[in-house]
Order: C-alpha cells, then sequence, then structure tokens
C-alpha cells in the first residue's frame, strides 16, 4: 500500500496529464472547450480584408440549399444581401467552438433585412444537429446544401466559412475555426451591408 501511494505522489501530475489527454482525444465537448479558450485570447478573430488575393477569383457563388421545410433556393437569389455561409458539423470540435461566436453574431443581426445567415449542417444526420442546437440553445437556422457546392468555396473542410457581398461577390473566405462574435468583425459586415 505504500508503494502505491509513494507512486501516485511521485507521478500524479503525470498520471493527471494523462487523463486530461485522454479526455481530450475521445471528447468533443471537450476539444471544442479548449478550442474555444484559446480562441477568446484574440489569436484567432475573424477579419475582411478589403484586398483579399485568394477571394479575387472568386467572383460569384451560386449552388443550392434547402431548409427544414424543404424549400429549395439558390445563392443568386441572394444577391442584395449580405451572406454570411458556414459549413459545420455538430461532430466537428472546431465547428462547436466557433459556434457561439456564430450564435453572437446571428443574435445582433438576426433581424437585419440585409443580411442571411447561412449555416449550412454537414451531419449525415439532421436530427444529430437540430438535437445539438437545441442541447446548446443555439437559434441560427439550418440548411443543406442540395447539389455540387463549388470547389473554391468548400473542399470538404469543416469548419469553412465564407462571406458574400450585396453583389454576390466573395468577401472572406476562411478554413477552421475562428471568433465571429468580435465587435470589429461585427463592424465589418455592417459596413458590408451599408455598400
Amino acid at each position: 500500500m505504500v508503494t502505491v501511494r509513494q507512486y501516485l505522489w511521485k507521478n500524479g501530475t503525470s498520471i493527471l496529464i494523462g487523463l486530461a489527454l485522454i479526455v481530450l482525444l475521445i471528447s468533443p465537448d471537450a476539444k471544442s472547450w479548449v478550442l474555444r479558450q484559446i480562441m477568446n485570447t484574440g489569436l484567432f478573430n475573424a477579419k475582411i480584408e478589403t484586398n483579399n488575393p485568394g477571394t479575387d477569383r472568386l467572383s460569384t457563388v451560386a449552388f443550392d440549399f434547402v431548409d427544414s421545410e424543404g424549400n429549395i433556393q439558390n445563392t443568386v437569389s441572394l444577391k442584395g444581401k449580405v451572406v454570411f455561409i458556414n459549413f459545420w458539423a455538430s461532430w466537428c470540435p472546431p465547428c462547436r467552438a466557433e459556434f457561439p461566436s456564430i450564435e453572437k453574431l446571428y443574435s445582433k443581426f438576426k433581424d437585419h433585412p440585409d443580411i442571411f445567415f447561412l449555416m449550412i449542417n454537414e451531419d449525415d444526420d439532421m436530427a444529430t444537429a437540430y438535437s445539438y442546437l437545441q442541447k446548446e440553445k443555439y437559434t441560427a437556422p439550418l440548411y443543406q446544401t442540395k447539389g455540387k457546392v463549388p470547389s473554391e468555396i468548400y473542399t470538404g473542410v469543416l469548419p469553412t466559412t465564407v462571406v458574400l457581398g450585396k453583389d454576390g461577390s466573395v468577401r472572406y473566405h476562411h478554413t477552421g475555426f475562428a471568433n465571429y462574435g468580435s465587435e470589429k468583425f461585427m463592424k465589418q459586415i455592417n459596413e458590408l451591408m451599408m455598400e
């Protein structure tokens, strides 16, 4: 008994670190919590660049999407509005990490007539996505793609976020998680709506 106690006393920190790593490996909630803490440092704040060479070749984005009631639309029909597009899945820890910031952005602008939030869910089962949103008390609307999305916009990497200007041109394109709830990003979205 004395040797077990001595072993635990000597190696307690290593055991705790090992257990924490195991939890991070198997729990999407734990991974997203850690990523959210990193995101809160400000290192991953989103920023819409005025001269972003990566978006110059992408003049417009056109793909079909469907809402929860089965209504099909095309992104071209959203011209005249700023469109915030986010490809995500409930099983994706970086998606879970950034979703609170997206919800904050959505809550601020959801009633504004010049912006449309297109949250494209990539779960195999939409019920899983709805369950996740309900559990977390998120209110952003869910959509799914209908048909092919241009590979310049979405290559399957989650999360991917695209912001279209009112003319339909790509103004922001980012793969990976980011903070979309910062005051600076909200100001940039507001400026796009005023163009």
